[in-house]
């Protein structure tokens, strides 16, 4: 078997023995991979368990599953939290599904002073299936939350303080990634902000600042906005134990 598809069950529909499939992971599974009753799958829910199992009953809406083997759990490891301004083209598509690949433990899409995309449910949801999909597709078991859009100067006031928070900036006060870790860091849980085409603002600037977030450097090079994120992130995933 050289390949094995991966199906997602949230934690509260696991039982001791036979799992079952509803609504679009059935739908994914029988109508479009073609699955049939005696195929071997993974499930996971999206907080570090995964198992095998065989199907047994399979009706485009409901797929009846026996658990074959140990339940696994897959170690978190370091948490990047990633707060990101909302970019233009539909970019976040794509930082959402990359970011998952890199191990993100969770999303926060903003609206700021340049952000031009708008962003409603919709998109969220879109977004939400978009990390799903990467989850399933790369053999990642944490399912990263995308949360609801907030708006720059509104998130700062409300978002939980922790003690490493980063923003990557084009601003003289920011030092460079490599004199802020030199070597292996001990930091278990990060935030990283990333702002929008066009940069934040100077009172966006200073409103971050004055929250306490550490500026750092990228190098003389302007990165477009996914790239930045995406370097950031394997930056960190990097130096993080």
């Amino acid at each position: 078997m050289n390949s094995i598809n991966r199906y997602y069950l949230a934690p509260e529909q696991w039982g001791s023995c036979e799992l079952v499939l509803t609504g679009d992971e059935a739908h994914h599974c029988v109508r479009v991979l073609r699955q049939k009753v005696g195929d071997w799958i993974m499930v996971f829910d999206g907080v570090g368990r995964s198992v095998q199992c065989q199907i047994v009953s399979a009706e485009k809406s409901r797929v009846i599953l026996e658990q074959d083997g140990e339940v696994v759990t897959q170690p978190r490891g370091g948490e990047i939290h990633l707060a990101q301004a909302i970019p233009k083209a539909g970019n976040m598509e794509l930082i959402v599904q990359k970011a998952v690949e890199l191990g993100v433990a969770s999303i926060q899409p903003l609206q700021t002073e340049n952000t031009v995309a708008k962003a409603d449910g919709k998109k969220v949801q879109k977004w939400q299936r978009v990390a799903l999909e990467a989850c399933k597709q790369c053999g990642q078991n944490w399912l990263p939350v995308v949360r609801e859009p907030a708006s720059l100067m509104e998130w700062l006031g409300k978002r939980e303080r922790i003690e490493h928070e980063l923003v990557a900036a084009l601003d003289p006060r920011s030092v460079s990634m490599q004199d802020m870790f030199g070597g292996q860091c001990e930091w278990e849980i990060v935030r990283l902000l990333i702002g929008p085409e066009g940069d934040f603002s100077q009172s966006e600037y200073d409103a971050i600042m004055a929250a306490g977030m550490q500026p750092v450097s990228l190098g003389e090079i302007v990165l477009r906005v996914e790239t930045a994120t995406l370097y950031c992130i394997s930056v960190l995933r990097y130096h993080m134990v």
